[in-house]
C-alpha cells in the first residue's frame, strides 16, 4: 500500500509576481504545514525600436519598465550593437515604472 495522498491545488495567478501559500493539514494525532511559493513570469515579448538620426547626432529613447512583482528589481542591461549606450544597471521598485534611456550615437552614415 501507498502512504501518499494526492492534494489537488488549482492556482490562477492574476499577473506576474511571487505568490506565497500555506497549507495546514490537521488530524487528531498530527499537524503539518506546507509552504508553497510560486514565481510567475510573463511570456517573453520581443520588441522593436527604430532610431533615425543624422550621422554624428545622438538620439535617446526612454523604454518604460514596469515592476508588477512583489520585490524590487535590480536589472542588468547588456547592449549589443555599435553606437548603442545606456546605463549598465537600473533599479525598478515594487509597483514602479522606470525609464531606461537607450541612446544611439552613430559615428557614420548607415
Amino acid at each position: 500500500g501507498s502512504d501518499t495522498v494526492g492534494l489537488p491545488i488549482k492556482f490562477v495567478p492574476p499577473d506576474a509576481g511571487c505568490y506565497h501559500c500555506q497549507i495546514l493539514l490537521k488530524s487528531p494525532c498530527d499537524v503539518r504545514v506546507y509552504e508553497i511559493e510560486c514565481v510567475v513570469s510573463k511570456d517573453k515579448i520581443d520588441g522593436e525600436l527604430e532610431f533615425l538620426t543624422p550621422a554624428y547626432q545622438s538620439v535617446t529613447q526612454n523604454i518604460p519598465i514596469s515592476n508588477t512583482s512583489s520585490v524590487d528589481w535590480i536589472l542588468e542591461a547588456k547592449l549589443e550593437g555599435e553606437g548603442f549606450y545606456g546605463p549598465p544597471v537600473i533599479n525598478v521598485g515594487v509597483g514602479e515604472t522606470a525609464l531606461y534611456p537607450l541612446t544611439f550615437n552613430p559615428v557614420a552614415e548607415y
